[in-house]
């Protein structure tokens, strides 16, 4: 409470005329005739009585009338604190992975408990939550109460927290330049940052706080950092194929000796002991894998608890089956096809597929349906009898894979394409053969096959001879420097045919000779044969296709999607439409697709996760763009930032004023009117 002009309190000294009006009024009084005093005593008429006050109810309201005028001309103002005028109050809470360590969720609700209650009633605050993606829990609200229960609906979650992408969000969210005040409550993960420092950077008005619960501590910790391991088997027994490796990894953690297993459906079946240095790493093998027919939900564990005893497991699936049948149908006199394209096949599947290779003659009373795909190498005279068949095969769902090469010069008619070979580019004579310029990766065919830097991948594929083919109605995966499509994927009906215009041996390319070639047929056989997702580990947020390249757009099928907590995250209507799901939750996905087909895959957090290592608090400080206060002091300091924010409160007194005026002049107007005798 204070006042703009106290000296007008002065005029309270006007107080005494209503006393002076009630007080000193003159005695007054009226001869009456009378014809004698004999009769009458002498007396004294006391000057008291006149003296007190009458018509005290009058007597107040002319007071307080006074005293109301003098109040409101002294201008009383209201001061009450606020937060800085205009400023938004963002609350950012951190609910990513390694967040379940210890109390650190737990510290950082309470200390967004704290800011809320310290806020002032009338500053707007709105509350988010930083996983893998950004969550917008609220508007912008005033409401207590609702950020309150905001920030206790947060939920931990198990995804990965990136703070390029968390800056990215602010960026866009803050375009029209209200100024915020971003509170955010985070462990500050070193992984947690972006490649480019540049990526985090907020916009100007926006005052970053940070709340680190972490409080600077590295605890040290051990997890399963990766696991190789097949995900389908078709012999137990094979030395080269039935084993699984896992790579377990300390973070700031000394020279320990730790017992790792392997679980099979929740049954330990084998146990190994592995030494580690300090902040090093150890292979943990399992040979062979004694698993049964199905789907294996396997986990390999590290049976001591550390201080994030969340991330001591890795989970995968291995589906063991019999070995699917291939065909391989290629020309006569071409041996080099079938042996580069068997080898890649075994090397990356094991004895998951059996390969048959017949000529072209051999193949006449063959049923393609008996096979998972069938493989046409450069065949320019099939049989009309089993072309018919292949014909009906992918009418039915399917799948045909097309390689030309020198054998389209006689012949120009490709199988089941529905068309023909326009032309035929040599690039035999070129000083440098062309290589591939363009490639899809979205693409089930070449999705793992991405070279990385460094490593012999597709740019060093030296092409020299390709077919000229007609791509509509068809999905150009990969072309060459010249646009040449070199890769093609067309529907015919409910199957699917991939046309590779150029061979599979190496006289047409070198692609055989490369690395690549192995990864590249074991994603065509996957994907050819349908089972390209059906089994193995997946990182949590990762997506999953529930609609393969091989289902149609207007397929009108369920899909049945079971979570690890035994519920089904896909309404009725999703389930008829949706292309893929989002994996959410640590533990086993069970999907059955809508071609009958079952498939089940280990979801695991982000190993990065893992490191608990926070960021440097020179980085930290950076970041805020305050090198010279802590974070705590910046929570402290929220108080003193409050700005008094008055209200003047002269029109409510001269309100009050008018209506005691009216109620004196009700009274008073008895009082004033008749001068009546004293008796």
């Amino acid at each position: 409470m204070g006042f703009l002009s106290p000296w007008f309190f002065t005029g309270v000294l006007a107080l005494g005329v209503p006393v002076f009006v009630h007080l000193l009024r003159k005695h007054v009084t009226v001869p009456r005739p009378v014809s004698s005093l004999m009769f009458f005593e002498r007396g004294i008429q006391s000057s008291t009585r006149h003296r007190r006050l009458r018509y005290l109810l009058l007597f107040i309201l002319r007071s307080s009338l006074l005293f109301l005028i003098v109040l409101a001309f002294a201008d009383p103002i209201l001061q009450r604190s606020s937060g800085p005028d205009g400023r938004l109050l963002l609350l950012v809470l951190d609910n990513s992975f390694s967040m379940h360590v210890g109390s650190r969720f737990e510290d950082a609700k309470k200390e967004a408990f704290s800011i809320v209650s310290m806020k002032p009633a009338m500053q707007q605050g709105q509350v988010i939550a930083l996983g893998s993606r950004l969550q917008i829990l609220t508007e912008p609200t005033n409401d207590t109460k609702q950020l309150h229960a905001a920030i206790e609906a947060i939920k931990l979650e198990e995804g990965h927290a990136n703070f390029g992408e968390f800056g990215h969000a602010i960026r866009s969210m803050m375009q029209a330049g209200e100024p915020v005040d971003l509170h955010l409550f985070s462990d500050m993960q070193r992984t947690a940052m972006p490649a480019a420092f540049v990526d985090m950077s907020l916009p100007e008005q926006v005052k970053l706080i940070l709340h680190d619960v972490s409080k600077t501590t590295v605890l040290p910790n051990w997890t399963v950092e990766s696991v190789d391991a097949p995900s389908e088997l078709a012999d137990p027994k094979d030395p080269k194929r039935s084993r699984a490796k896992a790579m377990i990894a300390g973070f700031n953690t000394p020279a320990a000796e730790k017992t790792v297993s392997l679980l099979s459906n929740g049954k330990i079946i084998a146990s190994t002991k592995v030494k580690l240095e300090a902040n090093g790493r150890a292979m943990a093998e399992f040979a062979p894998l004694d698993i049964g027919y199905g789907f294996n939900r396997c986990e390999v564990r590290i049976i001591e608890s550390d201080a994030f005893s969340q991330d001591n497991d890795s989970l995968f699936v291995i589906h063991r089956s019999d070995p699917q049948r291939v065909l391989f149908v290629h020309q006569d006199g071409d041996s080099r096809s079938p042996l580069y394209f068997g080898s890649a096949l075994g090397a990356a599947t094991g004895d998951a597929f059996v390969v048959q290779s017949v000529n072209e003659k051999g193949a006449t009373d063959l049923n393609p349906e008996k096979y998972a795909f069938v493989v046409l190498s450069d065949t320019s005279n099939l049989p009309s009898l089993f072309e018919h068949s292949l014909e009906q095969y992918v009418s039915n769902g399917g799948n045909v894979f097309v390689s030309l090469s020198t054998g389209a010069r006689q012949h120009s008619h490709i199988p089941l394409w529905g068309g023909s070979v326009a032309a035929i580019r040599s690039y035999v004579g070129n000083e440098t053969p062309l290589k591939i310029g363009k490639l899809d990766f979205t693409h089930p065919a070449l999705e793992q096959a991405q070279p990385k830097s460094g490593d012999d991948g597709w740019n060093d594929v030296r092409i020299l001879y390709a077919a000229v083919v007609n791509p509509v109605q068809a999905r150009v995966i990969a072309a060459l420097t010249d646009g040449t499509p070199l890769l093609l994927d067309k529907r015919i009906a409910n199957g699917h045919v991939l046309l590779l215009t150029s061979g599979l041996e190496n006289l047409s390319n070198d692609l055989p000779l490369h690395p690549i070639f192995v990864a590249f047929v074991d994603r065509i056989a996957r994907y050819l044969s349908g089972d390209e997702q059906r089994s193995g580990a997946r990182i949590v947020d990762s997506f999953l296709r529930l609609r393969s390249e091989s289902s149609g757009k207007g397929e009108t099928g369920s899909v049945e999607v079971i979570d690890p907590e035994g519920e089904r995250p896909l309404s009725l209507k999703e389930a008829q439409s949706a292309q893929n799901i989002r994996l959410e939750k640590l533990g086993f996905y069970q999907i059955r697709y809508a071609s009958g087909r079952s498939a089940v895959v280990g979801v695991n957090p982000d190993r990065r996760e893992s490191d608990l290592q926070p960021m440097p608090k020179d980085v930290q400080d950076l970041w805020a763009g305050n090198s010279r206060t802590s974070p705590l002091s910046n929570s402290k300091s929220i108080q003193r930032d409050m700005k008094n924010r008055s209200s003047t409160l002269w029109w409510y007194v001269i309100l009050l004023a008018l209506v005691v005026a009216l109620a004196e002049f009700f009274l008073a107007s008895d009082y004033m009117a008749v001068q009546r005798e004293e008796t």
